[in-house]
């Protein structure tokens, strides 16, 4: 099982719109791609700031050959704090935080979360 953050989108926006579903945990594609596995899942502006961060350690390590290890880092930190960028893009966006939800994958989390709340269905609680 795996835990998601839901996100519910600002009031008065885009109604049918259904939750962000954030997957807490280490993200092994940011270990492996770095800041382009930030694109996926639509963080543009961390992605937009680590890539930045990624070419400025490529520039120094035309000066400093031994900046290049400063890149597995950037990595690791890209795979540690991804869910974190994401839920605070999301608060940026004006979405408004909600339950924590279990779920073998977003799916069965999604339909976790809305049987705990029904009234995302329009159906009374």
């Amino acid at each position: 099982m795996r835990l998601y953050s839901s996100h519910f989108p600002p009031p008065g926006h885009d109604a049918e719109r259904p939750p962000a579903l954030v997957r807490d945990g280490f993200s092994w594609w940011g270990l492996l791609l770095g800041w382009l596995a930030l694109l996926r899942p639509g963080s543009w502006l961390c992605a937009a700031l680590a890539g930045l961060v990624t070419l400025l350690i490529g520039l120094l390590a035309r000066q400093v050959p031994a900046a290049w290890v400063l890149l597995p880092g950037m990595h690791l930190t890209v795979a540690l704090f991804a869910a974190d960028w994401r839920r605070w893009e999301l608060r940026q966006a004006g979405f408004v935080p909600g339950p924590i939800v279990a779920g073998a994958d977003r799916g069965q989390a999604l339909l976790r979360l809305l049987d705990q709340r029904p009234d995302l269905l329009g159906r009374p609680a």
